[in-house]
């Protein structure tokens, strides 16, 4: 499938839930975000007949994501018909890793090929103080568990904040090396208007991490540290330590041009742009006997509706959707 600029489009995420155990400050209020009846939220069944249709379109990796996708129940087996359905080779998660260590040897099993954990501190207090859940023991225990049942390399997303957790980019790098995972920092978007006070671009991080771990070079596509893919993050090698970092920055050099996905929203509403307010209803037509035919066509046209860019530089977020509600 290709969009109105030429960008081919083979990738889709699909939210799994609107629900998290966290309360993480930046995503959600201490009390929690109205949740969706259970009826609003796409069966199994309605999901993997997406990834069908879908596939059938070129669409050849699917992630999945929440709020927290490991809350949702039949996760497992849902991985495990979304894997064997002809033209998906790649499988990932995007997750808190709190449910890690119970499950990671399920997943990997089942048909999950790759695994990001966000992770914004490895300091008990803070992580405390960031997700109001006294769990980073078990999210590390969860790591551990994950590299133990193959998943490799496993990338840590997190989101640099000035005054919140900017002491910790360090230390975060200093955790990687040790355990040999694929760090990533992630711009934070400006769904409101106050993110500018705590926003930190990725250049600034570049330059607290080379004094720590040394010059960077930075990584082609292709070698064998990206073979389960590194989506929008450019890649770097710090000499003296060997770390790897990757930075995703969809506000100081967005990636827009190369753009190669659509998000499904727990709900079924298909957005072709994180941060437009544009979305298509799919449930209904999962719901209404639409046939196959039909919902293809749904999904080409919803194609036509991706927008050549975002308009953050003129302060457009579109979504009013935080992200806990689009899907991470």
């Amino acid at each position: 499938m290709k969009d109105n600029y030429g960008r081919i489009i083979d990738y889709l995420r699909i939210s799994l839930t609107d629900r998290c155990n966290f309360r993480c400050r930046y995503c959600m209020p201490p009390e929690g975000v109205e949740m969706m009846e259970h009826k609003e939220i796409l069966t199994l069944e309605e999901i993997v007949r997406l990834a069908e249709i879908s596939a059938g379109l070129g669409v050849s990796k699917v992630r999945l994501t929440g709020g927290e996708p490991l809350v949702r129940k039949g996760v497992v087996d849902l991985i495990r018909r979304i894997s064997s359905i002809h033209g998906i080779g790649n499988i990932s998660m995007t997750t808190n890793g709190f449910f890690l260590e119970e499950m990671a040897e399920d997943l990997k099993k089942s048909g999950l090929t790759s695994l990001n954990v966000s992770l914004d501190t490895v300091s008990r207090e803070k992580f405390k103080t960031i997700t109001r859940c006294d769990g980073l023991e078990q999210v590390l225990r969860g790591i551990s568990a994950a590299k133990e049942a193959g998943f490799n390399p496993i990338k840590i997303n997190a989101v640099a904040l000035r005054g919140f957790n900017d002491d910790e980019i360090i230390s975060l790098a200093d955790y990687a090396v040790k355990e040999g995972l694929l760090l990533r920092f992630i711009e934070q978007m400006p769904f409101d208007l106050n993110h500018e006070s705590s926003f930190m671009a990725a250049a600034e991080i570049i330059e607290m991490l080379c004094e720590k771990h040394g010059e960077i070079e930075a990584l082609e596509y292709g070698k064998r540290i990206l073979s389960a893919g590194s989506g929008p993050a450019s890649l770097y090698r710090y000499k003296k330590s060997g770390l790897i970092t990757g930075f995703i920055t969809p506000v100081s050099n967005h990636f827009c041009g190369s753009c190669n996905r659509l998000r499904v929203t727990s709900d079924g509403k298909l957005k072709p742009c994180l941060l437009s307010a544009d979305e298509i209803d799919l449930r209904v037509q999962l719901r209404n006997g639409s046939s196959d035919e039909s919902i293809r066509e749904r999904l080409i046209s919803a194609i036509g509706l991706k927008p050549e860019s975002h308009e953050l530089h003129k302060h457009r977020f579109g979504s009013e959707r935080g992200m806990s509600k689009i899907g991470g």
